[in-house]
């Protein structure tokens, strides 16, 4: 996750360590002995326990090859791609040009030249810069491609709450102030009574979750990824404040959104994405989605994989807002507006969206995914990484230089 408010971001990285994704550490109970043949490397051990320690070279197989390693269920381009056009020659983004300088933890202050060198240091596959609808800069490194889809991690969270957004339109879901229990009667009178549909995608419940990776027992660590057993767990937890006054990243909280919104819908997440945002926008390429099991139901939270020039659509989809090729409006009106307001319990982040300044969001993952949207500049940029840390505010540092010198030298040319 990232914010640019650092102070607020390490007071909660203090409590949260590191924004990964339950499945990380669940996966490992649902699929102890999947092994990682198809990978085109060996793994000693069971994928779900090395994933949070794949080497760089496991990183770069698997990130790109989830469909082969965990079950995942598709998610179908109509073939039909818009149109993401290349920026002329003559009017070429500098990209040799470009510097950036940033002051890392230890106080040493840092200038770089080149995308090329910001990529090879940032451990970056794949990145897409798109202004006013035109591709600036598309590169490619450490053996990535265009046609190949890329994990997204916590990205598909932001994906989610679109889809909410949809749902709400479509007439399956009344409003954000519905109770999540209309849509979830297993929840009913327990913690979750009372709170909303907004507030569970804000993670201001005031339930309380331990989001601590350190920890063996923490609830990321232990919680069942979907079905009734999630909503057992989830009812167990405490109350910690009011709904809507305390923010708390919960992973859990957005496996509970996966698991509303397909009760609302009566179908599969993917599904739904394919009809609603990835055929009538015209994606480019087929996607896939982790599911909590074998033939069971996509993980809220985590884990659609898709092509980076699909990453910039979900972009320009976020940015433009929510209306198809055809010009149908998929969302309703002023959802993206409404989705990208800080809460009352935090102002840095919305209905699953990270909040940057006016006008700028993004959609994160770790280990450096991220969808930036600059609606300011009619800015999008999408990033493929394999960090090899999940997070860290050097990387953050770095990260915001970059996209800083970047939204500058556009802006100027």
């Amino acid at each position: 996750m990232l914010i640019l408010q650092t102070q607020t971001k390490v007071a909660l990285m203090r409590t949260l360590k590191t924004n990964i994704p339950a499945w990380l550490v669940g996966v490992s109970l649902l699929w102890p002995g999947i092994l990682c043949a198809d990978l085109e490397l060996e793994l000693q051990t069971p994928v779900g326990k090395n994933i949070l320690s794949w080497s760089p070279e496991q990183q770069l197989q698997g990130y790109g090859g989830m469909a082969n390693i965990f079950p995942t269920r598709p998610i179908t381009a109509s073939g039909m791609a818009s149109s993401l056009p290349s920026v002329a020659p003559d009017k070429a983004f500098d990209e040799a040009g470009l510097s950036y300088s940033f002051v890392s933890g230890d106080g040493a202050a840092t200038t770089i030249t080149g995308v090329g060198n910001f990529m090879q240091r940032m451990n970056t596959a794949g990145l897409i810069i798109v202004k006013d609808g035109v591709v600036q800069v598309e590169r490619y490194a450490l053996g990535h491609h265009a046609r190949r889809p890329w994990v997204s991690f916590s990205v598909t969270k932001s994906v989610v709450s679109m889809l909410v957004g949809a749902a709400i339109k479509d007439g399956y879901i009344s409003s954000v102030d519905d109770p999540v229990t209309d849509y979830l009667p297993r929840l009913k009178g327990g913690v979750y009574q009372g709170v909303s549909v907004g507030q569970l995608l804000q993670m201001s419940s005031g339930v309380g979750w331990n989001e601590d990776y350190t920890d063996p027992y923490a609830d990321v660590a232990i919680a069942p990824l979907g079905g009734v057993a999630l909503f057992r767990y989830m009812n167990q937890l405490p109350r910690v404040g009011k709904p809507g006054s305390v923010f708390n990243y919960s992973t859990g909280e957005t496996n509970l959104v996966g698991s509303m919104l397909r009760a609302a819908i009566g179908n599969n997440l993917s599904t739904y994405l394919t009809a609603k945002i990835w055929q009538p926008f015209g994606m480019e390429s087929d996607a896939n989605w982790l599911l909590d099991q074998p033939h069971g139901a996509e993980v809220g939270g985590c884990c659609i994989s898709a092509t980076l020039r699909d990453y910039a659509r979900i972009g320009l989809f976020a940015l433009n807002p929510g209306v198809s090729q055809g010009g149908e409006k998929v969302l309703p009106d002023n959802w993206l507006q409404q989705s990208t307001i800080g809460s009352d319990s935090f102002a840095g982040y919305g209905y699953s969206w990270w909040l940057m300044r006016p006008e700028v969001f993004a959609a994160e993952g770790v280990f450096g995914q991220i969808i930036w949207i600059d609606r300011r500049h009619d800015l999008v940029i999408a990033l493929h990484s394999a960090w090899s840390a999940a997070w860290g505010p050097d990387l953050e540092a770095e990260l915001m230089a970059f996209i800083r010198a970047v939204t500058a030298g556009l802006a100027e040319a």
